[in-house]
């Protein structure tokens, strides 16, 4: 059975899971939810997903929702084909984990940050909405911090966990792509080992694919 993805086609938990999918060659169907008709909370979604969230996946009766669960799970019984080593081996307990303090920082000291951003210059003005520029300028401040340890970082190394791109990189791309929408790409394009970085990213085929939105591959 090929696997199923519901999800938005421009939502950022969405993207992340289908960029994973792309960088393990995972052949998936893409079944479009409207989330401006909230689609999401119909009963159907709910028994899928009980939060009423984007996106979930079905992998021959397995239902799976959370997109960094969804990416570690296909990640993980996929390792033997794509992109190698986007979760290091459990034998290398090292290597392990960097993986996981760097997946942990993109969480805690990244897209905590970025996502406020995105609401509130984004978001927000979508639905006709005031900015909370108080929010957005604390955002900022914090970005400006976390960014500057990244730079140092990614100084010394090629990729947050190590030499090698793994899921803790690519979780970035959505919601900083989002930087730029919201004109603050100054905060990755001014430090110039975080720019290489994300630049890279940003030109792997897997993003190119769906940077766009998200279409079937099956």
């Amino acid at each position: 059975m090929v696997l199923k993805l519901y999800a938005a086609p421009q939502s950022t938990a969405s993207l992340r899971v289908a960029q994973v999918l792309h960088e393990k060659n995972v052949p998936f169907e893409f079944h479009p939810i409207d989330l401006r008709a909230k689609e999401q909370k119909n009963p159907a979604f709910l028994e899928k997903n009980p939060f009423g969230q984007v996106p979930y996946i079905d992998d021959d009766g397995f239902i799976l929702y959370e997109s960094r669960a969804i990416g570690r799970y296909i990640a993980l019984k996929y390792a033997d084909q794509g992109t190698p080593n986007l979760i290091p081996p459990q034998s290398d307990l090292k290597a392990t984990a960097l993986f996981e303090q760097a997946a942990s920082n993109e969480f805690a000291n990244f897209e905590v940050h970025a996502a406020k951003i995105a609401y509130e210059k984004l978001f927000k003005v979508r639905l006709g909405l005031g900015t909370n520029q108080e929010v957005v300028d604390g955002a900022i401040q914090q970005l400006n911090i976390k960014l500057d340890v990244y730079d140092g970082i990614l100084g010394k190394q090629a990729y947050l966990g190590g030499d090698s791109v793994t899921l803790a990189d690519l979780y970035h791309i959505p919601f900083g792509t989002r930087l730029y929408r919201a004109g603050l790409g100054s905060l990755i394009d001014s430090r110039p080992n975080v720019s290489k970085w994300f630049n890279s990213l940003l030109e792997r085929p897997s993003w190119v694919a769906i940077k766009d939105g998200i279409t079937g591959t099956a």
